[in-house]
């Protein structure tokens, strides 16, 4: 992309260690130009930031890595490279007038991305197979109904969310990575696949500088972003312990909505779906409760239901009628209509494929 005059000074405010967004707020409120924060003196400063903090930003200006600044300038200078500061045209205003928006933000891909409404789709990186295909239907319902998919690249839910909006058949259908890392790398490794998939057919943004690891502090900070471009918050299934309760939460904060799909009392997976709805989070059962919710009327294709959207088959519905609570097969025959012979001989694929197992007494339970 073109670089903007005041870039490669963004791009220095990125690399001093301890500035924030919040304290670039302040700076940039107080001296209006990035170019002023980098002759500005001690004093002025810290009438903005404090003594303290006044020492060490004007101390870490001065010694800012020119290496990694020439090396972001050069990886602008390639197609579908982006560096997104607040005086940029696609800059998300969604995302600015949040609250906190990064000081810049680093991209690769398609920033037409940007500009159609956003929902995000998240939820545990360990989740069940089940989870998985209804992140994958949610989402390739809600692209084609005109949304685009926001979520982490991270395993599980994530990573389905994101395949699932590749796979709509919508034009122009569009998913959006915000990662923890910088944009030159990708983590998890098994997504790199995935990660390029987006890049092509999408937009991967990020808030850290290229070369960045995969620091753990990194993710739950990137979550204020995936909330901050969207206009809600769907939680697929997330354990108590998952991060996706931190997106949700500021989803809340930011006054987006917050969705969350119900499971089993008995699964684990499902806690914090559970807990999300107790706090006052909208209860999904298909996209088209999203998209009415969002006031985006009928979807363009089918609405996926929670119950029903597995795989086509007749062996993936029948796993909806197996709880992780133990069922006995006369009692799967009422719920399935399905005849004995055919509802063993299904169970016997789903227990191979490690979904089912059988107990004691002919009772079968869901262990995925």
């Amino acid at each position: 992309m073109p670089i903007a005059s005041d870039d490669e000074q963004f791009l220095r405010l990125t690399l001093i260690p301890g500035i924030g967004s919040r304290s670039a707020h302040k700076l940039l409120s107080k001296f209006g130009d990035v170019s002023a924060l980098f002759d500005a003196g001690e004093a002025s400063v810290a009438a903005v930031l404090g003594e303290a903090m006044a020492r060490k930003f004007v101390a870490a200006r001065n010694k800012v890595d020119q290496a990694a600044v020439d090396v972001a300038l050069a990886w602008l200078e390639c197609e579908h490279h982006h560096l997104l500061t607040w005086s940029h045209a696609a800059y998300p205003r969604s995302l600015l007038e949040s609250g906190d928006a990064p000081i810049a933000l680093y991209a690769l891909g398609d920033l037409s991305a940007l500009q159609s409404p956003a929902i995000a789709l998240v939820g545990s990186r360990n989740c069940s197979q089940g989870g998985r295909e209804t992140a994958e239907a949610f989402a390739e319902s809600l692209v084609n109904a005109g949304l685009v998919v926001v979520s982490g690249l991270a395993l599980g839910i994530d990573a389905a969310a994101h395949t699932g909006a590749l796979r709509a058949k919508a034009t122009g259908a569009k998913t959006i990575a915000v990662i923890g890392t910088g944009v030159d790398r990708v983590y998890p490794a098994r997504n790199k696949t995935l990660a390029h998939a987006i890049a092509e057919q999408g937009l991967i943004v990020s808030e850290y500088p290229l070369g960045t690891p995969p620091l753990a502090e990194n993710f739950p900070r990137r979550n204020r972003i995936i909330s901050g471009l969207s206009r809600g918050v769907l939680v697929v299934e997330a354990s108590m312990q998952s991060g996706s309760l931190i997106t949700a939460r500021l989803a809340a904060e930011q006054g987006r909505d917050v969705f969350a799909i119900p499971g089993s009392i008995h699964s684990t997976f499902h806690k914090g779906c559970h807990h999300l709805i107790k706090q006052g989070a909208k209860l999904v059962e298909s996209s088209q409760d999203v998209l009415e919710e969002l006031g985006l009327g009928a979807s363009s294709g089918t609405a996926v239901d929670a119950k029903t959207q597995s795989d086509a088959g007749e062996i993936a519905g029948l796993l909806r009628h197996i709880e992780h609570t133990p069922i006995d097969i006369d009692s799967l025959v009422a719920r399935s209509g399905m005849n004995v012979d055919e509802l063993v001989a299904e169970l016997t694929v789903l227990e191979l494929d490690g979904r089912v197992e059988s107990l004691a007494g002919g009772l079968w339970q869901r262990i995925d």
